[in-house]
């Protein structure tokens, strides 16, 4: 019982107990985190959309069928930073298991780095060119869902922007992401660049018609 709760053991008991439950706790993270991956790549539309129209991208094979996207691109590991997920243009997409709230917060965030991932292979994107990654980091949060009226309310409440709350949403997380980049000064650095390219990328909704969640 002791082990179990962790109260009432020595110091190095209590190491031991701390570092199995670490261990314990992250295989946990790890298999929902895959669990909740396969079932989006299975049954989430936006995700599913998506998945199709970056195998578009990715070319034909010599028969002249379209390429199946590589699921083992879209990985699942721990993360030291407050973030939920990223997207490296030679590996793929990572999963933060440790940082994701359940199986919907996964949807957004994969629904996300999707996006990276399209406007990377359709454009070429150079992620230090600031212009270019505001933009992408604009087209993502504002397609992927992660900017909905519900999200957006569960995060402020009644302090939000009702009439631009999605607007609002997507810039916000655009500067916070761009305020990351290396070539990036500050935030009032990033505010500027997600203000001059906003326009032409907020309303740019490829590989969607419309913004629909």
């Amino acid at each position: 019982m002791q082990y179990q709760t962790g109260l009432g053991l020595t110091a190095d008991e209590k190491a031991r107990y701390e570092k199995d439950y670490a261990v314990y706790n992250r295989e946990k993270q790890c298999k929902s985190c895959y669990e909740y991956r396969d079932w989006m790549l299975k049954y989430s539309p936006t995700v599913r959309f998506m998945i199709q129209q970056i195998s578009k991208l990715n070319g034909n094979a010599s028969d002249g069928k379209v390429l199946n996207f590589d699921e083992s691109k879209i990985i699942c590991d721990e993360c030291p930073d407050w973030k939920s997920g990223g997207f490296h243009p030679e590996i793929g997409i990572l999963l933060c298991q440790n940082r994701l709230k359940d199986k919907w917060h996964l949807e957004d965030t994969l629904s996300h780095e999707l996006v990276h991932y399209f406007d990377n292979l359709k454009w070429q994107i150079d992620w230090l060119n600031l212009k270019q990654h505001a933009c992408s980091e604009i087209r993502a949060s504002a397609l992927s869902g992660e900017c909905r009226f519900s999200r957006e309310f569960a995060r402020l409440g009644f302090s939000m922007n009702f009439g631009r709350g999605h607007q609002d949403c997507a810039k916000r997380r655009a500067i916070i992401s761009v305020m990351g980049n290396p070539n990036c000064k500050d935030k009032e650095h990033a505010t500027k660049v997600v203000e001059e390219v906003w326009d032409s990328c907020f309303y740019d909704t490829r590989p969607f018609e419309e913004i629909y969640r």
